[in-house]
């Protein structure tokens, strides 16, 4: 048995030069090193936030292709909520990559540790009472379901931002997929790298189908509906 196991190693490591030096990176990145640390409770409550914002906070999760309008439906719905004197705020994909995660690539474990960092920061918008709205690919289950792990029951919305491949590539905003069809990006998600579609989102929004503005409708009719802001009278 101890052969084999060295054996199955062997082979990893040659078939993967890098699989152990990323499980390791990974590990050290997610890795709890502060001590002799204690929790400090705040004097206002995560309560007494949101009586003041008239809103619940939350995180409204957007997931899908690249092109699919992930951050233009992010931002309509913000703006939308703000003239309704909302409390709003969005993590963009990219915009977090020239910041908190500049230093991680797109490889398998960088990608699950942009989203465990980008879920901790909505996780403290959430207790702001700010609703914060997170555009990002987002490929894997397993990490949105880690996301969703933080956060308050019914606090969290998965909303997958549905929208067929070939049309996401016919938008090509960033010039991404074109780059990407003649091999100078590579794990590119929906071309080298795998999306996993959410099983049971919240809300199911096709933007080949729908406007922006329906869209982001879209999502406001399931916050009213969930108590997490008020309907308008």
């Amino acid at each position: 048995m101890i052969q084999v196991h060295y054996l199955a190693r062997h082979i990893r490591e040659i078939a993967y030069p890098n699989y152990y030096y990323e499980i390791t990176r990974k590990n050290r990145l997610a890795e709890q090193k502060a001590t002799n640390i204690t929790w400090h409770e705040a004097t206002v409550t995560k309560q007494e936030r949101e009586q003041l914002l008239n809103q619940k906070g939350c995180v409204v999760w957007f997931t899908g292709l690249s092109g699919s309008g992930k951050s233009t439906l992010a931002n309509a719905v913000a703006h939308l909520l703000h003239e309704r004197k909302h409390h709003t705020y969005v993590l963009d994909g990219d915009n977090v990559r020239h910041g908190l995660n500049k230093n991680l690539g797109f490889s398998p474990e960088d990608r699950e540790e942009n989203i465990r960092r980008v879920g901790e920061v909505a996780k403290l918008f959430v207790d702001a009472g700010t609703i914060v709205m997170t555009a990002f690919i987002s490929p894997y289950r397993a990490d949105r379901d880690q996301a969703r792990e933080l956060i308050a029951e019914n606090r969290f919305v998965e909303v997958f931002v549905e929208c067929p491949l070939d049309v996401c590539e016919e938008r090509d905003p960033k010039g991404l997929y074109k780059k990407a069809r003649a091999g100078e990006i590579k794990e590119f998600t929906g071309i080298s790298a795998p999306y996993e579609a959410p099983h049971i989102p919240e809300v199911v929004v096709n933007t080949a189908e729908l406007s922006i503005i329906e869209s982001a409708q879209q999502v406001i009719t399931f916050l009213e509906k969930t108590a997490l802001v008020p309907s308008e009278k």
